[in-house]
């Protein structure tokens, strides 16, 4: 799995309200997106952003191509950065697990081996 971070640097926090409308009018581009797990939207001091995770790096090739950036600048008057990180191991609390490449594992097993 890959994570994706881009950054939009706006130079400044949008509200609360601003931040979710602005989430909730991009949202449906993003639902059903082939190879995209998931997207949290981001809200900073110095602008805004995403994190997405993704099945491959080649998913995400595809949806930031050389259409994506020209996209981007027009859509906010600035380019974002974008920085792709290997994703192998999460820690899920809200479910429960541990996850190695997608598949829960057993820290208590690991640990005994």
């Amino acid at each position: 799995m890959l994570i994706a971070i881009v950054l939009i640097p706006t130079g400044g926090k949008r509200s609360k309200e601003a931040a979710i409308e602005g989430g909730k009018a991009s949202a449906p581009m993003y639902v059903g997106m082939k190879g995209l797990i998931r997207k949290d939207y981001l809200n900073g001091d110095e602008g805004g952003g995403g994190v997405y995770l993704w099945e491959s790096r080649e998913a995400a090739d595809a949806w930031y191509n050389e259409d994506w950036w020209p996209m981007m600048e027009k859509r906010f008057g600035v380019r974002p950065t974008l920085t792709y990180y290997d994703h192998y191991l999460t820690v899920d609390n809200a479910a429960g697990e541990v996850r190695v490449d997608g598949k829960p594992i057993s820290l208590a097993q690991d640990a005994a081996e």
